[in-house]
């Protein structure tokens, strides 16, 4: 059912950006007068070198217009990306290596075109998979040089989805090393493997979370889908943070089979595109609900080509404000809140309950699930064979130790009460039942569509000395209870962008995408990265 659910929202949102007088996502934000803003000199430009096609503000649905009448194809597509990684990505370093395979991959796409046999929305749209995602043909090191030997030996399940779906698999993304479950003090989107990723609006600056590489890469235009990967936070915090859009799906709608883990409890694969349309499709395959044939797709966007186009008017929505992220976000909060009610949207501030304890049990929880997933996928790969063997191998390699030393986390998850423990599974009992009951008690009394919170503080200069500065509790709830959440740009303070994170109830994630595309259209916040080296004023932390 859910399912069936996606793949309507997909050629609902597909028809309202081709078939009505709606403007798709970011369609009118070339220019400044839309919300867009010319680079500076120097920064790259997202046109590429395809006729007509600005790469920053295309959409799949356009793409695959133009691929099927045969005005692109995806092997011009694939190599306008590649060329962008060459010689965009040193600039940011998302990308850690890119699939020698991609342009074969993209050819067989063209014959299916050239015989109207298509796979679906994906077909021959390039795609870069977060480095914790197994890949039996290229290395899979979750950032550690403990995975840097051999490949996995099988896909990972939602890639196998991907593959049988035509998407070109373009390469893998930088990601915090062990999805930033090492140290105590992390730094986000540093690995040993593949070093620092920076910012892409400003470049000292940090872009958060462990899909850092995948949220840059796209901030970047060097692929027009990335996967990104959550426990607490990591696909929406660096998707506000480089002002991308980012869903984290429903617990269990796609496969965590081939993932290097955190926590089964709370561990999901989820896009990242530059616009809730793509990433809407992507989950559609992910969740294998889209992958259909040429003439089922044809038929779900006939019907869908009845409906008006998604509107605000009547939505209600709670609005999380946040104050600890600082007034210019709150700021931007309001901002939000006042473009939301004047599209006829209801807007009520909310704060959901019981956050404190929810703190206070997570990360202990945490822990033992690791110690336990972490073992259990170790077995399956060539190094280290378990917690115990990887921290001895980080404690006798330097270059593991080269941005921050500890490994505190791996010390603790080791000595941590077992999942069969009793006190465990009070624990993620009582965490579980208070998240939930956190996102559903707050929507029942509002009769709420969805709850409204900032994603993410300005992003804070990157140190590895001092590590992260990011707390940031409006991505928990979501997280903890398993439900769907999803970043969308809301705006800017200074040069660095703010997300607003859209959450919904359990397995609600076509409503809630649906949502968040009339939400995306309404704030029409995005705006091309500079690439500036740094704000020059001494900034934010």
């Amino acid at each position: 059912m859910v399912k069936r659910r996606i793949a309507t929202l997909i050629a609902f949102l597909v028809t309202g950006s081709l078939a009505t007088g709606v403007p798709g996502p970011r369609a009118e934000a070339a220019g400044p007068g839309a919300g867009g803003a010319s680079p500076s000199a120097g920064a790259p430009a997202g046109s590429s070198a395809l006729p007509g096609i600005d790469l920053d503000t295309v959409t799949i649905p356009e793409l695959q217009t133009r691929m099927a009448d045969g005005a692109l194809t995806s092997s011009a597509l694939t190599r306008a990306y590649l060329s962008r990684i060459k010689t965009v990505d040193p600039r940011i370093n998302a990308v850690l290596r890119t699939d020698p395979t991609a342009l074969r991959q993209a050819a067989a796409s063209d014959a299916r075109h050239r015989r109207g046999d298509t796979l679906g929305p994906l077909d021959g749209i390039p795609v870069l998979l977060k480095d914790n995602i197994d890949t039996r043909d290229m290395p899979t090191t979750a950032g550690s040089l403990a995975l840097a030997g051999s490949p996995p030996d099988t896909d990972a399940a939602l890639v196998t989805r991907l593959r049988e779906a035509g998407a070109v698999i373009l390469g893998k993304t930088n990601l915090s090393e062990w999805a930033n479950f090492r140290a105590t003090k992390p730094t986000s989107g540093w690995s040993a493997v593949g070093g620092q990723t920076h910012n892409p609006y400003v470049l000292d600056r940090n872009p958060c979370g462990s899909s850092a590489g995948s949220a840059a890469a796209l901030a970047a235009s060097l692929a027009q889908v990335a996967i990104g990967t959550e426990t607490d936070g990591s696909i929406v915090c660096p998707a506000g943070m480089t002002g991308v859009v980012g869903h984290k799906p429903s617990l269990g709608l796609v496969s965590g089979s081939g993932v290097v883990p955190i926590s089964a409890e709370q561990d999901t694969a989820g896009p990242m595109a530059r616009n809730v349309t793509d990433a809407a499709l992507a989950l559609s395959v992910l969740s294998g609900g889209a992958t259909g044939s040429r003439q089922d797709a044809a038929r779900a966007l006939a019907e869908a080509a009845e409906r008006p186009p998604g509107s605000l008017r009547g939505k209600r929505i709670g609005l999380w404000r946040l104050p600890s992220l600082g007034a210019e976000v709150d700021a931007v909060m309001s901002r939000t809140a006042a473009q939301l009610r004047k599209a006829g949207a209801q807007v009520v501030e909310v704060t959901p309950p019981y956050q404190k304890r929810l703190a206070e049990l997570e990360f202990p929880a945490l822990l033992s699930e690791f110690h336990r997933d972490i073992d259990a996928y170790l077995a399956t790969r060539k190094g280290p064979r378990n917690l115990a063997g990887l921290i001895e191998f980080n404690r006798s390699h330097p270059a593991e130790r080269t941005c921050f030393a500890g490994q505190e986390l791996f010390e603790q998850a080791l000595v941590a009460p077992p999942t069969t423990d009793p006190g465990y599974r009070a624990m993620r009992a009582e965490l579980k039942d208070l998240s939930q009951r956190s996102i559903d008690e707050t929507l029942a009394a509002h009769r709420l569509d969805a709850i409204a919170a900032p994603t993410n503080p300005p992003a804070w200069t990157t140190d590895c000395a001092r590590g992260d500065n990011d707390v940031i509790p409006s991505s928990t709830p979501a997280a903890v209870a398993g439900y769907p959440s999803l970043s969308v740009p809301a705006g800017f303070v200074g040069e660095l962008p703010v997300g607003v994170l859209l959450t919904a109830g359990n397995h609600q994630d076509a409503k809630l995408l649906a949502l968040g595309a009339a939400v995306e259209h309404r704030l029409d916040a995005w705006r091309a990265p500079r690439y500036l080296p740094t704000l020059g004023d001494g900034g934010l932390r």
